[in-house]
């Protein structure tokens, strides 16, 4: 059944999909909400890897950052993009492989699946595949791929953990974790967790830093990093909040610099063992996107 989270996710991405089709730009946290650049997503790929890719590739990136820059992906490999949007991670990917490997795109939203089939045959790409599903629940069978990326997607999951074991799950022994995320440093304050909109966007579902790593280990994964790429202020978060009709000044003090774009490796033992059938629920949480987030 599908979660009041997930109904959230669904229509706004969806939308953003249509509004991209049309020639907008995308946000992780919406399309043209501030009239303005949107602080998460902007300046994410260099102007050379925007140029080969299409057009709709590059307004559809809603991610919070370029796992794709990061996670070391080699010749040969086979690569889960979590949450692909419109696909320009998947296509990333799928260059970085080569022709003896491939990527996995993911999503749930059918308008984010059609523009990324699209953006794939404008690119020539023959190595990816675009599958439809939720990311608490992968459809593909265990030990399937060497990487898991994802694009500020994870933070939309309402059940992190779930989406953490079935991360694990699909990776091979030694596979690796490498996903762009929005990360809180602290508690989140009330009124954010019980905005959907601000849910939908890449804030009230981010998880704990401390939180992140405790749900990586209790799902199996070992070597788990969080490197900040970013650090938001109290004016990056200004639109966000308004969005959700929140008092700015109200909440300056618990918003100032306590949200970060954050790079998180993880990897699976070679000799993984099976995790817990269930690891600890976390606080309320999710963000940006099967797609945002992509």
């Amino acid at each position: 059944m599908e979660t009041s989270v997930q109904a959230v996710v669904r229509e706004k991405y969806g939308r953003a999909a249509l509004q991209v089709v049309n020639g907008a730009k995308g946000g992780c946290c919406g399309i043209g909400q501030s009239g303005g650049p949107d602080p998460i997503t902007s300046n994410l790929y260099d102007a050379v890897t925007a140029a080969e890719l299409p057009e709709a590739a590059v307004l559809a990136s809603l991610g919070c950052g370029n796992p794709t820059a990061l996670a070391e992906l080699r010749e040969g490999e086979v690569v889960l993009d979590l949450g692909s949007g419109g696909g320009i991670d998947v296509l990333l990917s799928a260059r970085r492989v080569g022709p003896t490997g491939k990527a996995y795109g993911l999503d749930m939203t059918d308008e984010m699946l059609a523009l990324a089939r699209e953006n794939a045959r404008q690119a020539g790409a023959q190595n990816v595949e675009f599958l439809r599903g939720e990311i608490e629940h992968v459809p593909l069978p265990d030990a399937a791929v060497d990487v898991i990326i994802s694009n500020c997607v994870i933070n939309l999951s309402a059940d992190k953990p779930r989406v953490l074991r079935e991360a694990f799950r699909v990776l091979k022994p030694g596979g690796r974790f490498a996903v762009s995320d929005v990360v809180a440093r602290g508690a989140i304050p009330a009124e954010l967790k019980r905005s959907m909109e601000l849910w939908a966007g890449c804030v009230a579902g981010a998880l704990e830093e401390g939180e992140y790593r405790a749900l990586l280990g209790a799902a199996g994964f070992t070597g788990v990093e969080i490197e900040v790429t970013r650090v938001y202020d109290l004016e990056n978060a200004r639109s966000f909040l308004e969005a959700g009709g929140l008092d700015v000044e109200a909440l300056a003090q618990e918003i100032d610099g306590r949200f970060i774009a954050a790079f998180v490796r993880a990897t699976k033992p070679a000799e993984a063992a099976e995790p817990a059938a269930e690891a600890p629920a976390p606080a309320e949480g999710g963000c940006c996107a099967p797609g945002c987030c992509g």
